[in-house]
């Protein structure tokens, strides 16, 4: 094809070629996975070995910036996450279902409006599952209605407050408006539930509007079916969770952690743990892999690595004395170098490169989905990683977490996210990311495994089914913990049975730190 009749069939669907490749030997079907929404197409962006959903206008913007004003980095950082290749299908069956990479840009006011709107559609097409509210009407429709009458509504919680008689008063939005609703305390059914419920959390009212306000008689949130499946591996293969090890720290617990290393490599334990040993397959380390820089003040002195490259290259020379038939799994951490903001994305090659370097290493987003041991007869076990950054709000904020024992019960956290569908609802809970086409922090698909740290104690429970784990650490006490009303239990690990899905913690810690 010549140029001429190239550059009018690209025209015609809408694709702008740089100049750079007019001296290029193309034809239409080099164009055929050009996402619609490309500006202009260069000859860096066709040889992209594979592409993703991007903000297309941010990366001509970045362009321009690397043309224009000798600033790189950000159309470098395009580039970056462009050329990742899907990872590889290893022996041990990864599968990375959801991992969060898209670069970081300005973010507008109107990104924060679709990003709340993207969660309402995400949860209330989980709720309208729910045969009870089939018929629902827009809350603008109900606020107009002059008699009294029954209607089905799903919301945002946009405001809460508990009245004199100790009655929830909510206030619901929806793209149509807002509305009152009223949760008797005379209704403990459902009284609980509304108690508990969270700002900017999406739920769905069943009652009766009268004049103004719309008083409850049944309250539903999104939930896990009870109809939820115990999905068991079919071999025997085991999971193991090295929560938090913070390497670079002056508290990190390197002889117990080479009492892991041992372990994991066959040469300590008795005949049962050996064997266990041999059996691992995976690996999760969910977040907090180094130490950091600056993570709080006064922490350089709590700091052996003042490096973060340093911290990274050391953890790599410990994880690649884990057997290689183990696949590793890492997702960062708010010690970890890069953004704070949720969703963060997978660890820099910046500072990380040694760990991506790692033939056994799957390093994902905080939070991300992963598939383990899928096979042509069995779809796998879905891991939800997430380390944990919206679980002090919940202690602190949810009365039934609270009044039994706050951040101690990670277990009800876990299992309060779960009911709800999302990861950190409330606006104040963590930083986050807002994306104005999905929230990234809604549980869309519902695992069998929910895997957190942050907290550096090891808390195990389950609810319909899904396995709750909160992993431990690698650290010893410090003054910080101390300050934050942490009681952690450094040096556990819990090991995931994922054939009868047990989970039996082991203790490495020395009597010498256990006396402490």
């Amino acid at each position: 094809m010549n140029h001429a009749a190239l550059i009018k069939a690209c025209l015609e669907k809408q694709i702008f070629l740089s100049p750079d490749l007019l001296d290029e030997e193309l034809d239409e079907s080099c164009f055929e996975n050009i996402p619609q929404d490309a500006m202009v197409v260069s000859k860096d962006l066709l040889n992209m070995k594979s592409l993703m959903k991007v903000n297309w206008r941010e990366f001509e913007k970045a362009k321009v910036m690397m043309e224009k004003k000798n600033d790189p980095r950000m159309y470098e950082r395009f580039m970056d996450v462009l050329a990742k290749e899907k990872p590889k299908q290893k022996a041990s069956s990864v599968q990375v279902v959801f991992s969060y990479d898209e670069p970081s840009h300005k973010r507008t006011f109107e990104d924060f409006v679709g990003y709340f709107t993207a969660r309402y559609s995400a949860i209330e097409s989980l709720l309208k599952n729910r045969p009870e509210l089939q018929r629902l009407t827009s809350i603008n429709r109900v606020i107009k209605k002059k008699e009294k009458e029954s209607v089905a509504v799903i919301g945002l919680i946009y405001e809460k407050t508990i009245t004199k008689n100790e009655h929830v008063l909510l206030t619901l939005e929806d793209p149509t408006g807002f509305i009152k609703v009223l949760v008797s305390k005379n209704k403990p059914e459902i009284y609980d539930i509304a108690r508990n419920s969270c700002l900017d959390e999406v739920v769905g009212i069943t009652g009766t509007f009268d004049q103004t306000i719309l008083f409850a008689n049944n309250f539903f949130i999104p939930d896990v079916p009870l109809t939820k499946e115990l999905k068991k591996s079919p071999n025997e293969e085991y999971l193991v969770l090295v929560g938090d090890p913070q390497l670079g720290s002056k508290n990190f617990l390197d002889k117990e952690f080479n009492k892991f290393l041992h372990w994991i490599q066959g040469k300590v334990g008795n005949d049962e743990q050996k064997a266990v040993a041999r059996k691992v397959k995976y690996l999760i380390i969910p977040g907090d892999l180094v130490e950091g820089i600056g993570v709080y003040p006064g922490q350089e002195e709590d700091l052996l690595i003042y490096d973060i490259k340093e911290q990274y290259d050391a953890a790599a020379l410990l994880l690649k004395q884990i057997p290689e038939h183990i696949q590793i799994i890492i997702c960062p951490g708010n010690h970890d170098a890069g953004r704070l903001a949720e969703p963060q994305p997978s660890l820099y090659k910046d500072f990380a490169q040694a760990l991506w370097d790692l033939p056994n290493v799957t390093i994902v987003s905080n939070p991300s989905l992963i598939t383990l041991g899928a096979t042509e007869t069995f779809p796998g076990i879905d891991v939800l990683i997430y380390h944990g950054g919206s679980m002090f709000y919940y202690a602190a904020e949810v009365e039934a977490i609270r009044s039994r024992g706050g951040i101690k019960k990670v277990d009800l956290i876990m299992k309060h996210m779960l009911q709800r569908r999302h990861l950190a609802a409330p606006h104040t809970s963590t930083v986050y990311i807002p994306d104005p086409n999905r929230d990234p922090l809604v549980i869309e698909r519902i695992p069998d495994i929910f895997v957190t740290g942050h907290v550096h104690f090891t808390v195990v429970g389950s609810y319909r089914n899904v396995t709750l784990i909160n992993a431990s650490a690698w650290v010893g006490v410090s003054e910080n913990q101390i300050r934050r009303g942490l009681d952690p239990q450094p040096a556990r690990l819990p090991i995931i049975n994922l054939q009868s899905r047990e989970v039996k913690i082991m203790n490495f810690m020395g009597k010498e730190h256990e006396s402490k």
